[in-house]
């Protein structure tokens, strides 16, 4: 496993131990970004990679200009890993870690003052990775770039894309890459349109940008 292009282009990644993290392939990972590259999505982006596994999506983003990445895993080992190779990387001061799980920690951003808000703040289902206090430190930007690739067959996509867009934390034109399985749909929200959804092998990687307050219905 590698970062296919960019600044780090080349670099091998720590791969799992296990079957327990399911990263996504170099050859996908690429098919994706050629697609962000081609819409302009990267450059500077502000990114959320929910989910985050070996932390590769969020890596490579980084490697092609990305500004900042948020890593978001309900796993310690997830996250510990992402945190490797983050340092194997040296990206450390353009990264942040959350511990826990993704509907719970976006849901819990609805009752911070401000996603433009600096301050800290203190909420028990938004636990720091590398330490013992529960905190969080809101950045001054909403995502922009946001990947999605949960375990399969449990409809957390469509769960977190509307979470999501209620506690109103995405910018404008915000684009948000969904990994599911094959048969996946991401179904019906107001203010999402897909700009484009392919198969890979069991995969469906499904490209939705925000369209905000009026935006029309996802199509499929």
């Amino acid at each position: 496993m590698k970062i296919v292009a960019g600044k780090y282009g080349g670099r091998r990644l720590i791969a799992p131990k296990n079957r327990d993290i399911r990263p996504t392939s170099d050859k996908v990972r690429g098919a994706i970004f050629n697609m962000l590259a081609s819409r302009s999505a990267i450059e500077g982006a502000c990114v959320l990679d929910a989910f985050c596994g070996t932390g590769a999506l969020g890596l490579e983003a980084l490697s092609r200009g990305a500004e900042t990445c948020e890593f978001m895993d309900k796993s310690r080992t997830s996250l510990a890993l992402a945190h490797e190779n983050a340092e194997l990387l040296g990206v450390g001061s353009q990264v942040t870690y959350i511990a826990g799980d993704a509907r719970k920690v976006l849901s819990a951003r609805k009752r911070c003052e401000s996603v433009h808000n600096t301050s800290e703040t203190h909420d028990p289902n938004i636990k720091g990775a590398t330490g013992n206090e529960h905190t969080y430190k809101n950045t001054n930007k909403a995502y922009s770039l946001i990947f999605l690739d949960p375990p399969y067959h449990k409809g957390l996509i469509t769960e977190i894309v509307r979470i999501l867009k209620d506690v109103e934390i995405l910018s404008d034109d915000a684009w948000i890459v969904c990994e599911g399985e094959k048969e996946f749909s991401v179904g019906n929200i107001e203010g999402f349109r897909i700009d484009s959804k392919k198969e890979y092998g069991t995969a469906t990687i499904t490209l939705l940008q925000y369209e905000g307050t009026y935006g029309r219905d996802i199509k499929e």
